[in-house]
């Protein structure tokens, strides 16, 4: 089925034929719907800490962090803000011309609000002589919108949300990515040093690189930090092979074999190569302005301070183990820990010889950690914390999404309804083992969670094959807890009226 020309193609990709063979497969079998054994609720599965409790993490971040170890702010920054405009490509699209749909006439009358009104004035004033308001004024809405994503203008259309301007400030304003920058300052520096990783994509990474080089000195003097702010790239190897409907390679106008990026669960690849012990993710559009950042820090330090608790405990438990002197009582005290701290339950533990629980043990023990806010469900699309039935019998925690779930099963249907809580993307995450050694993330991804879309290409139908999600299949064989959060916390921009909620504004409405 595949050529030399195929054969050199995807050697030049770094993926290996049998790895092409693999997905063609997966391709043509589909992907298994997890199984469902409840969503995920206050008190089971997920922890909501009290005063008290919140208080005890933070000062347990806190130590953590004067011992200086290596904690890093991962980011994931990938791609164009194209998504966030698509009401405004619309317009321009449209057989009128002045403000007609709701979302129009918000865009233009509180255009005020917008943090990048400024600049789209002066590139309005530059190409067209005339300000945004004068324009307006003279119904040229669209003359206004081309200057705001055209590449003669402002070129939001084609920038990535990372380097748009969100936020207003009285010392000018920000982007999304100087307020993660804020962020780690605030909550991930430790021995005065804060590491900050963004994924971007290649196009991309001279305009970030510029930005931090613009910036960064800016925000190491106002926070008495030093940044060390590093990029990486959606490697070509996690590419994935699109296919036909009747499941055969699907090929370009010119024979070639289309790959097409895989999906988020690719950057599990990236973080990997981060050299971190405690390594916070956070999407790049969720960020809010300084005075509501308090919320922020208070629950990412909560966050972080339940998950270096609870890995020490692992820690002295895997030690325990590999002394060889563990009593029976010790190994049942070890099973608890297991089943109620972190959520990975087997009923038959005590029927287990000594030798049989401690190689059980070891095996969940041993893995990486992620503790992951959570907040209540208020309609935003997307997955949601569940508890799952595992094919070893166990069951564990798991953020699914709906294309994970059998649509056709009425009672995996109603427990996702059901579901009180949804994935802000909202982690810390322990990477290293109990030897201080670096996991191996790959190893314990789930590659049977992944899924496959349905798309096209020059009016040609093909399957576009999404590798198991960052957080929800590349994590499936991590030990995972979940957090309630306030709503405070959760702050995503899908689309550029967004940034006129009073949560994007740098003063209160």
């Amino acid at each position: 089925m595949l050529s030399q020309q195929d054969l050199q193609q995807i050697a030049a990709l770094g993926i290996s034929p049998a790895e092409v063979e693999r997905q063609l497969q997966q391709h043509r079998q589909g992907f298994p719907y997890l199984r469902l054994r409840a969503a995920a609720s206050v008190g089971n599965g997920i922890m909501a800490p009290t005063e008290s409790q919140r208080a005890h993490y933070i000062s347990a971040w806190n130590r953590y962090k004067d011992e200086r170890h290596r904690i890093v702010k991962f980011v994931p920054a990938s791609g164009a803000a194209s998504r966030m405009f698509k009401d405004l490509f619309a317009f321009l699209e449209a057989d009128y011309d002045e403000p007609t749909t709701d979302f129009e006439k918000e865009f233009f009358e509180q255009r005020r609000g917008f943090a990048f009104r400024k600049e789209l004035c002066r590139v309005c004033k530059r190409d067209m002589q005339a300000s945004v308001c004068s324009l307006v004024e003279a119904g040229r809405y669209k003359d206004v919108v081309r200057e705001l994503l055209g590449a003669e203008g402002l070129n939001y259309g084609a920038l990535p949300k990372g380097l748009l301007l969100f936020h207003s400030y009285d010392d000018g304003p920000r982007t999304p990515l100087e307020e993660h920058l804020v962020e780690a300052a605030l909550y991930a520096a430790s021995g005065g040093e804060a590491n900050v990783h963004f994924t971007v994509s290649h196009e991309h990474l001279p305009l970030f690189q510029a930005k931090v080089a613009e910036k960064v000195g800016i925000y190491e003097r106002t926070y008495g930090v030093r940044f060390n702010v590093s990029f990486s790239e959606q490697k070509s190897s996690t590419d994935t092979l699109a296919a036909n409907p009747d499941h055969t390679p699907f090929r370009n106008e010119d024979g070639t074999l289309l790959f097409r990026p895989g999906g988020h669960g690719a950057l599990i690849q990236n973080l990997n190569e981060v050299e971190g012990d405690v390594v916070f993710i956070k999407n790049i559009d969720n960020v809010v302005p300084d005075r509501l950042k308090p919320d922020t820090v208070v629950y990412k330090q909560l966050l972080a301070g339940i998950l270096v608790e609870l890995q020490q405990r692992a820690f002295g438990y895997l030690r325990l183990l590999d002394s060889g002197r563990c009593s029976r009582p010790q190994l049942d005290e070890m099973a608890r820990f297991l089943n109620d701290d972190l959520c990975c339950r087997r009923d038959d533990t005590r029927s287990l010889t000594d030798a049989e629980l401690s190689t059980y043990l070891r095996s969940k023990l041993n893995r990486p950690l992620r503790v992951c806010g959570v907040v209540k469900n208020v309609g935003e699309p997307g997955g949601g914390p569940f508890l799952i039935d595992e094919a070893d019998g166990t069951v564990s925690l798991q953020i699914l999404e709906s294309s994970q779930i059998d649509s056709a099963n009425a009672d995996a249907m109603r427990m996702f309804r059901e579901g009180t809580h949804f994935n802000p993307v909202d982690l810390v995450c322990g990477l290293r083992n109990y030897q201080g050694q670096p996991f191996h993330l790959p190893d314990f991804v789930d590659p049977a969670t992944g899924f496959i879309s349905s798309k096209s290409k020059n009016g040609r139908t093909l399957k576009a094959l999404e590798l198991p999600g960052l957080w929800n299949g590349a994590m499936s064989r991590w030990n995972t807890i979940f957090v309630e959060v306030p709503l405070s916390t959760f702050n995503p921009v899908k689309t550029v009226n967004d940034l006129l909620r009073p949560e994007h504004q740098s003063v209160s409405n």
